[in-house]
């Protein structure tokens, strides 16, 4: 077997596959084509081999270079895939429930997961803008995130990057701890302003048979129409909704038997 028809050895493979990676993710904030150099910047790519990904990504089709800019952009296959994604977990059942909570409420209704140190929106009124904002939500100083954290798998809160986006934002680990074990004992997770100043949100899980978060769902106004006394009333509405999904999006082994905690305003 000569050198050029040799497998890969499995480092190099896995370190192609990273910096592949690396750039598809760079269009998950980015709501702006991204020329090769921004490309090779944000990733910190030599450019001749950001080049050479990017040529194996658009003859894939999972990227497309605008001939007149030479700038790229996400390309069909990869939405082909998401939409079939979004079909076979059955996020598509959720869009009747989160419709319908956000006109009894008045507020902007999502559904989220976690990827890695984020909460991605998955379903809900966030998808229905024109897409500029990225769907991307830190764990720590959202609400969405803090569910995700209080009933998800044991987290070094100390890994995570907490990094400070309003005065508000809780960026100490131990903080964390404490907020999260409020929001345990609550059932809901609230965010005053600590992502983003002007804006209250309240969430609760999805929750499986193992009492896990396998999404979180959250309601988003202003602090006056979310007012103080009526947040165990929101809290309550989301809860009841969050109940209807685990019936959609869960297979039944996977569903819960006992019934779900009550919202408990501290």
């Amino acid at each position: 077997m000569d050198r050029d028809s040799a497998p890969t050895p499995p480092r190099e493979g896995a370190q192609a596959v990273h910096r592949t990676l690396a750039l598809l993710q760079c269009f998950s904030d980015s709501p702006q084509d991204l020329s090769a150099s921004d490309l090779a910047r944000r990733t910190g790519l030599a450019l001749s081999t950001a080049h050479r990904l990017l040529k194996v990504l658009t003859n894939e089709a999972l990227l497309e270079q605008d001939p007149a800019t030479s700038r790229y952009r996400l390309g069909p296959a990869l939405a082909e895939l998401g939409r079939l994604a979004y079909h076979r977990r059955g996020l598509h059942r959720a869009e009747p429930e989160l419709a319908d909570l956000a006109t009894r409420t008045g507020a902007t209704a999502d559904l989220a997961a976690r990827v890695g140190e984020h909460a991605v929106i998955l379903v809900g009124g966030s998808l229905d803008r024109d897409g500029a904002r990225a769907l991307r939500r830190p764990l720590h100083s959202t609400a969405l995130g803090k569910v995700l954290l209080a009933w998800g798998e044991d987290a070094d809160l100390a890994a995570l990057p907490l990094e400070q986006l309003t005065q508000r934002t809780i960026t100490d680990p131990q903080e964390l701890r404490d907020e999260l074990a409020r929001v345990r004992t609550a059932g809901f997770a609230l965010n005053e302003g600590e992502s983003t100043a002007g804006v209250r949100t309240v969430a609760v899980p999805v929750l499986d048979h193992e009492n896990r978060a396998r999404f979180a769902l959250a309601l988003r106004s202003s602090p006056e129409a979310m007012a103080s006394a009526r947040l165990g009333w929101f809290a309550e509405q989301a809860a009841a909704c969050a109940t209807a999904l685990e019936v959609l999006l869960l297979p039944p082994g996977q569903r819960r038997t006992q019934p779900r905690p009550p919202i408990a305003l501290p």
